[in-house]
């Protein structure tokens, strides 16, 4: 499924337009990305929750060439998934 898929799916359950599922949709997604970018985490039950990792600093290594390179420190996006769903997909 992708973002059509979504999107069909909300418009089916609402019985609205595709433009009206399609902000609903937009709307979930941007608010999960805002709240990721302020650091929060988000908590959907039953889903799983966003949270923000740290990665730190560190020295890899170039495959091709055997070369040391330094990777900066950065913030990645994590999910963990829920029991709930866990269960579901199992």
């Amino acid at each position: 499924m992708n973002k059509a898929g979504l999107v069909d799916a909300v418009n089916a359950q609402l019985g609205t337009t595709k433009v009206q599922a399609e902000a609903v949709v937009d709307t979930v997604f941007d608010t999960i990305v805002k709240t990721l970018e302020k650091g929060d985490e988000v908590s959907i039950a039953g889903l799983g929750k966003f949270v923000v990792k740290h990665r730190k600093a560190r020295d890899a290594r170039n495959p091709k060439t055997g070369e040391t390179v330094k990777v900066p420190a950065t913030k990645v996006p994590k999910f963990s998934a829920a029991k709930a769903l866990k269960e579901a997909v199992k």
